[in-house]
């Protein structure tokens, strides 16, 4: 009996089990149709009703990020566009003297012969002045204002006074009268005057500018020179038959009568030069910029409490600082390490270096104006301008934030590139807050370490040094205010 009792125990037991384990069974049954129904939505067509409201919010903030990029565009853009706007009207800054030594000085001032060809020259410009067309700015100057010597000319030209000279020698007629009176078959029309110029100064303008309106100059000079001294010889030969006869032995002081010989102070050579005094200094920006991005996870491993404690945020920001400049420091090398590497003369050597009335020549290379040392006075020009870049961008980056932070980035490109890449003297005169942006510093700076031009090498560096000071002012608000951002959620764009 008890046995009996004991199966049937056994056997309802059993069957609880069975029951129990069968309901369960069930339960995960339903689970898992439950995960399935919770599983990734099934893709809509883009009308779908459901997307209404995402389609309307697509719409609208696409819709306002177009007209400000348009705006931006319409805006930065014409900033660049607009620096041409007046050059035929700004042409008159290009200032070109216009001295006439002929027989102003002694002892061609007191040999009883007329000057025909310095009064002629200088009628020329004052004709081409007061005419209403745009021509550049020739302006007549005293031989006095000179001290008398030619020579200070061309060092009024190497020191910016002027960008062009023409110089009236001082025995250019008398050399005429002496060549048909005495037979003088060496005479040389291209003593009679001197062109002056420093093309590396800015061989763009040269090139568009000054070049061909002094070809033009010159070459209406020596026609109005001729006509007016062929009257003049013609004179003497009808009355004296030896003056006739030396004309045969002349006819180089009839046509052309007289020349000009040039002289570039300092020639805009070799070419490779272009980029490192224009559009390579672009990368200079666009290297400091983005070294932002490169470094920024890094110096947030300090604040990152994965193992160790987080470091001071004030001493992160010294410590950012300082890596920031020490990165600049070898990034702007290897930028100056590539001029060097495309044969640019970085060791001087060439002959009329320092002499700012010398005219270099070109088969020695670009004069280097340190010798020896022009590579670290390069480098250091670089390096002090990529953190008058640089820390602008650092500091526009943290408090804009992305994506804004690109049309800063245009921005600054933009009216850099405008402002020294192009000439501020024929520009509008709103762009004139350009001579004291950074990389006009630079551009200069580069030109007169490269080109052994006149030096303002310690404006340049000042005014960068500058730049450097303030943004390294504003470098701890703008950390503060990035981490400002971040503790309260703000976000420069859409979520």
């Amino acid at each position: 009996m008890a046995s009996s009792r004991r199966g049937d125990d056994d056997s309802e037991s059993k069957k609880e089990r069975d029951e129990s384990n069968s309901g369960n069974g069930g339960n995960n049954g339903g689970n898992s149709e439950d995960q399935e129904k919770s599983g990734p939505p099934t893709p809509v067509g883009f009308w779908d009703s459901r997307l209404n409201h995402v389609r309307k919010e697509a719409f609208t903030k696409w819709a306002i990020t177009t007209v400000i990029l348009m705006t931006a565009i319409l805006g930065l853009l014409s900033i660049y566009w607009a620096v041409f706007t007046h050059v035929q009207a700004n042409m008159s800054a290009l200032v070109v003297y216009v001295v006439d030594f002929d027989g102003q000085v002694a002892p061609y001032n007191n040999i009883g012969v007329e000057p025909i060809v310095g009064p002629t020259i200088v009628e020329l410009a004052d004709k081409m002045v007061a005419s209403s067309k745009p021509t550049l700015g020739f302006g007549s100057m005293p031989p006095s204002a000179f001290n008398n010597d030619p020579l200070e000319v061309r060092r009024a030209v190497y020191n910016y006074d002027a960008w062009a000279a023409i110089i009236i020698m001082p025995n250019a007629t008398s050399l005429l009268y002496s060549a048909i009176q005495n037979g003088n078959a060496s005479y040389d029309p291209m003593g009679a005057c001197q062109l002056v110029y420093v093309q590396a100064r800015d061989e763009t303008s040269w090139a568009n500018y000054l070049g061909p309106t002094l070809s033009s100059f010159e070459t209406e000079a020596t026609s109005m020179v001729g006509m007016m001294w062929a009257k003049t010889a013609l004179q003497l030969a009808s009355n004296n038959q030896t003056v006739l006869q030396n004309m045969a032995q002349v006819p180089q002081a009839l046509s052309p009568a007289i020349g000009f010989s040039t002289y570039n102070l300092r020639s805009f050579y070799p070419e490779v030069a272009t980029p490192a005094v224009s559009i390579g200094l672009i990368y200079l920006i666009i290297i400091a910029f983005f070294s932002f991005s490169f470094y920024l996870p890094i110096h947030f491993k300090y604040l990152k409490p994965e193992g160790h404690p987080p470091l001071k945020f004030w001493q992160l920001i010294i410590w950012r600082w300082l890596a920031t400049l020490a990165a600049y420091f070898f990034l702007s090398l290897a930028y100056s390490l590539i001029s060097l590497a495309f044969q640019i003369n970085f060791t001087g050597g060439v002959p009329g270096t320092g002499d700012p009335t010398a005219v270099t020549p070109i088969e020695f290379g670009n004069p280097a104006s340190y010798g020896r040392g022009t590579f670290v006075v390069y480098w250091m020009l670089n390096w002090v301008g990529m953190m008058a870049l640089g820390l602008a961008c650092e500091n526009v980056a943290m408090m804009v934030g992305q994506p804004w932070v690109a049309l800063w980035l245009i921005f600054w490109v933009i009216t850099n590139v405008a402002t020294a890449f192009y000439n501020i003297d024929i520009s509008p005169h709103f762009y004139y807050w350009g001579y004291a942006w950074p990389l006009h510093q630079i551009v200069e700076a580069s030109r007169q370490i490269l080109f052994d031009l006149h030096s303002r090498i310690g404006l340049n560096f000042g005014i960068l040094f500058a730049w450097v000071a303030i943004n390294t002012v504003v470098f701890p608000a703008a950390c503060y205010f990035m981490r400002w951002k971040s503790k309260h959620g703000v976000h420069e764009y859409y979520r």
